[in-house]
């Protein structure tokens, strides 16, 4: 977004990207919940180009955000978590060994309507603590002596979230667990 012309009026894509980083934002831990919601208020109700410049003037902006929205897990033993406010990344890579990963999907911030999760796991578990409106789609996993204990395949319409479950799983098992 150029500052050059601060009284250009703005548009619906304008908009939607300042609230996208916003959320952002809001997932990194950088703005309270109070700060959060009170910026979008103002980024929806923007009329120019400078308005929406100044809420996110204090944040730094990941302009390609996009290409490399990866979350990158490699561990060796202990426990990994994510839950919260978090913001959902486009794809997420799992290389853990007997690690014990626990993605909560219950307050994360959604942005992208499919996550693809790649795991190359060695005597793990995997939780997934999903919630309504999220699909999980195991069909590209390669188990060996491996288990998936998930919730019915209701596949919605529609779904929130469609979660695709890629790679292999070795002595690991992968759990959908509701909040």
């Amino acid at each position: 977004m150029s500052n050059d012309l601060p009284d250009l009026r703005a548009s619906h894509a304008d908009r939607d990207r300042v609230v996208d980083a916003l959320r952002v934002a809001g997932g990194d831990g950088r703005l309270s919940a109070e700060e959060l919601d009170t910026r979008l208020e103002s980024a929806l109700s923007a009329r120019t180009l400078g308005e929406l410049a100044e809420l996110t003037a204090d944040l730094p902006i990941a302009p390609a955000a996009k290409g490399k929205d990866v979350l990158v897990v490699e561990q060796h033993g202990g426990r990994y978590v994510r839950e919260g406010r978090w913001s959902v990344p486009a794809r997420i890579e799992l290389r853990t060994k007997e690690c014990r990963v626990t993605l909560d999907f219950t307050h994360a911030v959604i942005t992208s309507n499919v996550l693809r999760i790649e795991t190359d796991m060695v005597h793990g578990k995997l939780f997934i603590v999903s919630s309504p409106g999220i699909v999980i789609d195991t069909d590209g996993l390669n188990l060996t002596y491996s288990k998936l204990k998930l919730h019915s395949k209701n596949v919605a319409a529609d779904p929130r979230l469609r979660i695709e479950l890629v790679g292999k799983l070795l002595h690991a098992k992968v759990f959908e667990q509701r909040p």
